[in-house]
């Protein structure tokens, strides 16, 4: 599916950036890239200019200041929707998302309108987390299944294709939500909007340059939203789609 833009949000990833576009500009030499900066203190957004600079392929979206994940895919998806591309990646700078893995997400995406990369399906891998970080993945994951009836194995990674007629669909000005619960809000209203969602089993390698960016903020809004949707869920019930719209490969 051409064209294809993957957005890449950076914030302090000097040290990661360099290297996950080289492998990804190998792995899918044609697909572009969009790096959405938000005003790096350690340089990462002159670091991108240079790569753009050398590469036609790479662009790059300065912000003002950082806003937080949510805000930077939201302007990325905007940047792509209004030049046309007709998939859009979303992936992290960090060297977790294994960038060689990207073609089998953009060939599921042939018969799907949002795929993601799952970590907690069968064939899916997390390499060198600790215990703690499991245990948070894996409880979100069965809280969010639990209270949104959201039948995915993996509904908060950040390793993701949409097509283009996906996200025009959601109105993504609106989009508060933030980290774990961005990746939630999207394909929980992916889903409900009848739209079809595979999942393709990834292998999620912890970052071994830069720091996690990770807090207990995050953590806390995705709680306290997917409670708040789940009680309005009960609530205000509305149809959407079947759980038959939900596949795993």
């Amino acid at each position: 599916m051409t064209p294809v833009l993957v957005c890449i949000p950076t914030y302090d990833e000097r040290d990661t950036l360099p290297g996950t576009v080289t492998r990804l500009r190998a792995a899918v030499p044609e697909a572009d890239v969009l790096v959405v900066d938000d005003n790096s203190p350690d340089g990462t957004g002159r670091i991108a200019d240079e790569i753009a600079a050398r590469d036609a392929a790479v662009h790059v979206l300065h912000r003002a200041r950082k806003e937080g994940l949510g805000a930077a895919y939201v302007a990325a998806f905007g940047w792509g929707l209004d030049r046309g591309y007709e998939a859009l990646v979303e992936m992290d700078a960090d060297g977790s998302h294994q960038p060689e893995e990207l073609p089998r997400l953009l060939a599921a995406l042939r018969d799907a309108d949002v795929v993601l990369g799952s970590r907690w399906r069968t064939g899916g891998e997390v390499q060198n987390w600790p215990l703690s970080r499991l245990l948070l993945s894996r409880g979100g994951n069965t809280y969010v299944r639990w209270v949104l009836g959201l039948p995915l194995s993996d509904a908060t990674g950040g390793f993701r294709a949409y097509r283009a007629d996906v996200l025009r669909s959601i109105p993504l000005g609106q989009i508060a939500s933030q980290g774990y619960c961005f990746q939630v809000d999207l394909v929980w209203q992916a889903v409900r909007s009848g739209f079809r969602v595979l999942e393709v089993p990834i292998t999620f390698v912890e970052r071994e340059l830069g720091y996690s960016k990770m807090s207990h903020a995050i953590v806390a809004e995705a709680l306290w939203r997917v409670t708040r949707w789940g009680i309005e869920r009960r609530v205000r019930p509305q149809s959407g789609a079947p759980v038959s719209a939900i596949s795993r490969r």
